[in-house]
């Protein structure tokens, strides 16, 4: 008896994904729940774990392919009897192939086609944007489930005048590119792009051309932090088992920030502004598979030390690929340090539906005049990009001075001051 291996739920509003690798091959050994397959989405990579042990006996969809919901991906057969039929077996995945994908292009179809005939009713909050600028559902592509209209997809057509399907600019990030030399064409490389880099090359040019961006600077002296560290960092590490960092520090400084500036925490819904009486932060992490934000949830309510903890927990599972959609879903404010790779200065684009992000920057000596005098002091450059729509400049400028003094009188963070 076979046991079949299906697409498993891939999270709220993600309807289909892409096989990526598959790490067994056919006559292969499994053991249950180890992983046989990565399957790639619009927002992150997951492994698909064996349902029971046994053989490889089929695989249905290959690499490159690309699944709806519940498709049938492969097959393991019982025991180890299996392992002598992959000899006979290879024409069959081979024979069977052509005729499985029509259940798998038929859910992509349907997904495709849902636009026009949509099983889903509107969102709410998206009904009420296409009322108020007088369009109608069918005339919106919707990337939900059962293609259903939401409110991103509605800001994505408002954004490109609604001349044509909203949906269609999406399959061309960039204009076509002429062509090359006959000398250049055989050192080029052509790759497709997975679904996470068209996912955000998509968002960030749909932020670029939905929000009133804008970027505010300044410039904070990290003595203070960087002596509190080394001052205890042997102690701290000891005691909570994991080491001090920066991100710890200026976490919790965002988050008393935010607290005294909400508009720079909340987002924009048609025309209402949703205010968040929380911090959920989103911390930007290059992985070998492109940028991913997970996010420290109710960060402003966490000591240093937890969030130091979080933070090490979330960056070993994005460099793993194994960030669950909980764990990128909710942020409420953005963190990007491009320090890390020896930024000295960066304008940061929004992580929409966000209205703030602090770019932190590499620690540089510098020499700085502090009381009539030229002292050298370990500067960084902080940059706050945000949504000039909801932020106004006083208050933008404002959140990043609270930032700059919680960091350089760092008690401040200890006192909740």
């Amino acid at each position: 008896m076979a046991t079949e291996i299906r697409v498993p739920t891939l999270g709220e509003s993600v309807s289909e994904a892409t096989v990526g690798t598959w790490f067994k091959k056919v006559g292969d050994a499994i053991k249950a729940d180890e992983p046989i397959l990565e399957l790639e989405t619009d927002k992150v990579t997951i492994e698909v774990p064996a349902p029971t042990s046994g053989t490889l006996s089929e695989i249905v969809v290959a690499a490159g392919e690309t699944v709806g919901l519940g498709a049938l991906l492969g097959q393991i057969a019982e025991g180890a009897v299996a392992a002598a039929a992959p000899a006979a077996a290879p024409a069959q995945p081979a024979a069977a192939a052509p005729a499985q994908p029509a259940p798998v292009a038929a859910a992509a179809a349907s997904s495709s086609s849902s636009a026009s005939v949509s099983t889903m009713p509107p969102a709410p909050a998206a009904s009420k944007m296409l009322a108020e600028n007088n369009l109608s559902a069918d005339q919106v592509d919707g990337s939900g489930k059962r293609g259903q209209v939401l409110k991103g997809d509605v800001i994505a057509a408002v954004a490109k005048g609604i001349s044509a399907p909203a949906a269609a600019p999406a399959a061309t990030p960039a204009a076509p590119r002429g062509p090359s030399t006959v000398e250049d064409a055989s050192r080029e490389e052509r790759v497709k792009m997975t679904r996470l880099r068209q996912t955000i090359a998509k968002r960030l040019k749909d932020a670029q051309n939905t929000a009133a961006m804008l970027t505010t600077y300044n410039e904070v002296d990290m003595k203070a932090v960087m002596d509190l560290r080394n001052k205890y960092k042997d102690i701290f590490e000891k005691k909570h088992g994991v080491k001090l960092g920066f991100m710890g520090f200026f976490t919790k400084a965002v988050t008393h920030a935010l607290k005294e500036l909400p508009a720079v925490n909340a987002e924009i819904d048609g025309t209402d502004l949703i205010y968040k009486n929380y911090c959920h932060v989103g911390m930007a992490v290059g992985t070998d598979k492109g940028l991913v934000v997970p996010v420290i949830r109710d960060a402003d309510q966490m000591s240093i030390a937890e969030i130091e903890k979080e933070l090490g927990r979330l960056a070993k599972a994005a460099r793993d690929g194994s960030l669950s959609m909980a764990d990128m879903q909710g942020g409420t404010f953005t963190i990007t340090n491009g320090g890390v790779y020896g930024s000295l200065m960066s304008s940061p684009i929004l992580n929409a539906p966000q209205s703030g992000i602090l770019g932190m920057h590499k620690i540089q000596e510098r020499p700085v005049a502090i009381g009539g005098q030229v002292v050298i002091r370990p500067m960084m450059y902080l940059a706050l990009s945000y949504d000039h729509r909801i932020v106004d400049g006083k208050e933008a400028v404002t959140f990043l001075v609270r930032v700059k003094e919680s960091l350089e009188d760092p008690e401040r963070l200890v006192l909740d001051l």
